[in-house]
């Protein structure tokens, strides 16, 4: 198939098609059973996303299983900063172990010269997606590549892994400002190249994960989520014009606007918070929508996926969209209601 005409790259280009195209943030994870069974043959799960042969089989599981019409890579957020050579450890049940980054030596141990080497092994996970979704009979399907945003993965980074409210990595930015500028524009060259050999490796669409956006006051937003991501944009645009990006700023709420404004993503993730209504009666500028059912819509299922499912279907009608979460599935999802949902959005 031509690629212009595979559905998510024609919503990304403000065609309005109806049904809309499907696709579900962690459509590769632990609420399938064939998941699990590949995350056993894995030592860890840096180990996994670092095994192109495992990494693809991932990515491609929920394509089989479903024919969602995007495959996303499996990896995750952090991955770069391993790439720049920060130590990264998976433990179960806690997410990433980093060691934090808080003060300039640890800063200029970061090697942002080394990413291209570094995720050579991802690079040959999006080769072998983009080849086997050809020969596998998935010629409409469109190959996702991905990175987190510049200041979700400075939380990682600085915080030294997860938290509930990032509280380290939100003083140092008041406290440090330039030491934490420096972290940022560091991060945003290393998404210029991590994005960009995904491209080059067949990546036919990429999108920014600012999970974490939502955190910040709206003194910062613009610094530290909208400047960095628009730099990337405008960097990849450069290299490689006409693939299209979807930008994900997560909990931003009415910030939205100034965030496609200000960073020119064809396409925004909208989370499960935003009001579609509204935000349809704003003055938006131009861009294809993605979003936003309640991940626990979707573990009810039955007539409350059924009614969630319909009202945004109702608020996307006659615009470019595309049909996703408001974040991303959650373990405790029955598959047979992901099958339920690209019924219902394939029917509408």
């Amino acid at each position: 198939m031509d690629s212009v005409r595979k559905p998510l790259l024609r919503t990304l280009a403000r065609e309005p098609l109806w049904p809309p195209p499907i696709w579900l943030m962690r459509q590769a994870g632990r609420y399938l059973p064939e998941y699990r069974a590949v995350r056993a043959k894995a030592a860890d799960f840096l180990s996994l996303c670092m095994s192109p042969d495992l990494a693809a089989e991932l990515t491609l599981q929920p394509i089989r299983r479903y024919g969602f019409d995007a495959a996303i890579l499996f990896s995750d957020l952090p991955i770069i900063s391993w790439a720049l050579g920060q130590r990264l450890t998976y433990r179960e049940g806690e997410g990433p172990i980093l060691p934090p980054v808080r003060d300039a030596a640890a800063l200029a141990a970061l090697r942002p010269e080394g990413v291209a080497t570094a995720i050579t092994p991802i690079l040959d996970a999006v080769r072998l997606v983009r080849q086997r979704l050809s020969t596998e009979g998935f010629e409409a399907c469109t190959l996702i590549g991905f990175a987190g945003a510049p200041f979700t993965v400075a939380c990682y980074m600085v915080e030294g892994g997860g938290s509930r409210d990032f509280a380290a990595t939100r003083t140092l930015a008041f406290r440090e400002p330039m030491l934490f500028d420096q972290l940022i524009g560091l991060l945003v060259e290393a998404t210029v190249t991590y994005l960009a050999c995904q491209i080059e490796a067949g990546a036919e669409v990429v999108m920014l994960f600012d999970s974490w956006a939502g955190i910040l006051p709206s003194s910062q937003f613009h610094r530290h989520v909208v400047e960095p991501t628009g730099n990337i944009v405008k960097a990849l645009r450069q290299r490689h014009p006409g693939v299209p990006i979807i930008g994900f700023p997560r909990l931003a709420g009415l910030r939205i606007g100034e965030y496609v404004a200000g960073t020119l993503v064809d396409g925004v993730g909208l989370d499960t918070s935003i009001d579609l209504g509204l935000l349809a009666q704003t003055a938006f500028p131009p861009a294809t929508w993605q979003g936003n059912l309640d991940p626990l819509a979707l573990v009810a299922g039955g007539e409350a996926l059924r009614m969630e499912t319909d009202q945004i279907l109702g608020a996307f009608k006659g615009r470019p969209c595309i049909f996703n979460l408001g974040h991303g599935i959650v373990p405790q999802t029955p598959p047979e209601h992901v099958a339920e949902l690209v019924e219902l959005v394939r029917a509408a």
